[in-house]
């Protein structure tokens, strides 16, 4: 039944958000060079490998890590890519992650193919057994200001947790998150 409705959510969103995804493509392009999409390998269910694409907020030769683990990650922002982290709609194109079934809704955010201390603390907790998702309950419980082994604990409430009510709470309060811009440094 989750898929179902991370299927049509993600359908209705698209068709939504796509006038808006058409613009700010536009205007990534416009404001720096390169590709207007970034697609990062990420770790899915099961630990399975998959590209998951994000409006480009970063420079092209940005190095290939968490951002939090940049010395200075404003160094490597386009003209607009603070804008688009700080509204989170360098997010949208994740809509296509969930059509696919790569993605979630609801669940853990995806981890980098080389955070391999997220990934290996998750699969020790069976975190790993859920689809990733576009927003999480550790997303909305501190973001990028968690330490490791508190985001996989969340995570690890999330499988626990997880049903429709639960989402439905996750989905209200990352859109409360999102408009007061909480928990996001970079």
């Amino acid at each position: 039944m989750k898929r179902v409705v991370d299927f049509v959510l993600a359908l209705i969103a698209s068709l939504i958000f796509l006038p808006l995804l058409s613009v700010l493509a536009v205007v990534v392009k416009l404001t720096s060079k390169g590709p207007v999409l970034y697609w990062s390998d990420r770790v899915g269910r099961d630990n399975r490998m998959f590209s998951m694409p994000k409006l480009r907020t970063m420079r092209t030769d940005t190095p290939v890590v968490a951002t939090h683990l940049l010395s200075d990650p404003n160094q490597y922002l386009t003209p607009v890519g603070g804008f688009l982290r700080r509204t989170s709609l360098d997010e949208l194109p994740q809509l296509w992650c969930i059509l696919t079934g790569d993605m979630s809704v609801v669940g853990p955010r995806p981890a980098l193919f080389n955070q391999q201390n997220l990934i290996e603390l998750r699969t020790e907790h069976g975190v790993h057994t859920i689809r990733p998702g576009l927003t999480g309950w550790a997303q909305i419980n501190g973001r990028d200001e968690l330490p490791i082994p508190d985001k996989v604990r969340l995570d690890a409430d999330y499988l626990h947790r997880q049903s429709f009510v639960f989402d439905a709470k996750v989905m209200i309060l990352t859109f409360i998150k999102v408009a007061r811009r909480e928990g996001i440094t970079h």
